[in-house]
């Protein structure tokens, strides 16, 4: 059986690679990429890859809202989603005792959340673009004096011993990330229990509430709602909505419901809820 082959944003060992192995399996192969764009170029290219895992939302940083216009342009589907625990850990090379640091070497926004632990310390911080490409050149050249704040797979892929573990200040930090495949590939998932939709309203007075009435009268949980000015337009707006529900047939019901409300309404992909996995 070929390996499923998925781009992902960032180096390997990084949470991006961690979210795709909790999906699709330790023996995924992913394809580093430097930026979202690149992830869903890649995505989108059958001769590539099977698809892209990409961040979504976290909840202390909230929505990564270039990512919803990157999917909105796309003509990918969500196939499904991870919310992964954000844990760092502190990583030399072997043999390196806790004394012999001087230097911390991880990704700015690591830094950030590793701030209440890292300030007992006179450690040098040294802001880099990636934390799993400070884990692989720390393990490169073989530093004596440089830690680095990355992944638990991270540690492993790239041979380093975890010298303090689970650093980071906020122990209920979750990252959301979409599982992306292109529209031929996506099969029917039974028992979906959640979609992701963008709608347009007809802009005429209350229109909003209308559409948000039928969806809370369909018994339907929105667990997200996110405008977005539409382009060119004077002050309008369209919504990224993520819908919670029992079954697909609900789901189904009331997006009959709201059309009537809507211009347009784009579903994104009906999926299993990730929480629940």
């Amino acid at each position: 059986m070929a390996t499923t082959k998925i781009s992902i944003q960032g180096y390997e060992g990084s949470f991006h690679q961690v979210a795709a192995q909790q999906y699709f399996g330790k023996d995924v192969e992913v394809i580093p990429c430097a930026t979202f764009k690149e992830v869903i170029k890649i995505a989108s290219n059958k001769k590539e890859s099977d698809g892209g895992v990409m961040a979504i939302e976290n909840s202390i940083a909230g929505s990564i809202l270039p990512n919803y216009t990157l999917l909105q342009k796309s003509n990918l589907k969500i196939a499904g989603e991870v919310y992964l625990p954000i844990k760092q850990q502190l990583l030399v090379n072997p043999g390196v005792r806790f004394e012999d640091i001087k230097e911390i070497h991880s990704h700015h926004m690591a830094i950030q959340q590793c701030m209440e632990y890292l300030d007992k310390y006179d450690w040098k911080l040294v802001e880099t673009e990636d934390t799993a490409l400070s884990a692989k050149h720390i393990h490169q050249h073989k530093s004596k004096h440089i830690a680095g704040i990355a992944s638990k797979l991270a540690a492993e892929l790239f041979d380093l011993n975890i010298i303090a573990p689970n650093i980071h200040t906020q122990k209920n930090n979750y990252t959301r990330f979409l599982v992306l495949k292109r529209s031929d590939d996506v099969v029917e998932i039974n028992d979906a229990n959640k979609a992701s939709v963008n709608f347009e309203t007809d802009h005429s007075k209350g229109s909003l509430a209308k559409v948000l009435t039928r969806i809370a009268d369909g018994g339907i949980n929105l667990s997200k709602l996110q405008s977005f000015p539409i382009p060119g337009t004077n002050f309008k707006y369209s919504f990224h909505a993520d819908m919670e529900f029992e079954n697909t047939n609900q789901f189904n019901a009331v997006m009959e419901e709201i059309k009537p409300f809507t211009e347009q309404i784009k579903i994104y992909g009906v999926y299993k809820n990730g929480k629940e996995a």
